[in-house]
């Protein structure tokens, strides 16, 4: 029964292991005040030599109950090694129609991770950055404490 328990338990850490080897890198950005100002990008920068495997790219944000809107668009902007640019706007809905935040809830903060491209392949082998700013009407935008970007193999 031990031998048992003891080979439940090494695969279920392997099995834990497993899913998060698919993340290359993932950091938020914590928003000071919970006031996210209209100029002030969230910066993230990370290399990559593999051009051949597909990946995910996700945003995510942490909100709190006082943010105003149902919705968020962001402005993502990416730079390639090579200096050239992209830029799209992005739209992600935080709550249904009956005003229920959709993130999963810690206290008064809810936790989102939206799909933001999907299998996607590095064209060059190098150092990317991303700034992704949010892109609604009010310049102070309350109620958001981190904005996060995470990168992962795409799972075949």
């Amino acid at each position: 029964m031990i031998m048992l328990n003891r080979l439940v338990i090494f695969g279920l850490a392997l099995l834990l292991c497993s899913c998060e080897s698919d993340v290359l890198y993932e950091t938020n950005k914590r928003i000071e005040s919970g006031v996210w100002n209209l100029n002030d990008a969230a910066h993230f920068e990370f290399e990559t030599a593999d051009t051949s495997r597909l990946h995910n790219f996700y945003i995510t944000l942490r909100n709190r109950e006082d943010y105003p809107y149902s919705n968020i668009y962001f402005f993502v902007e990416m730079e390639f090694p090579n200096g050239k640019k992209s830029i799209d706007t992005v739209e992600c809905q935080l709550a249904d129609e009956q005003g229920k935040w959709l993130g999963n809830p810690t206290s008064n903060l809810y936790d989102n991770r939206f799909l933001y491209q999907q299998g996607k392949q590095f064209p060059l082998a190098g150092r990317y950055k991303i700034d992704v700013r949010h892109g609604m009407r009010t310049t102070a935008l309350q109620g958001i404490t981190d904005v996060g970007f995470r990168l992962s193999y795409t799972r075949q």
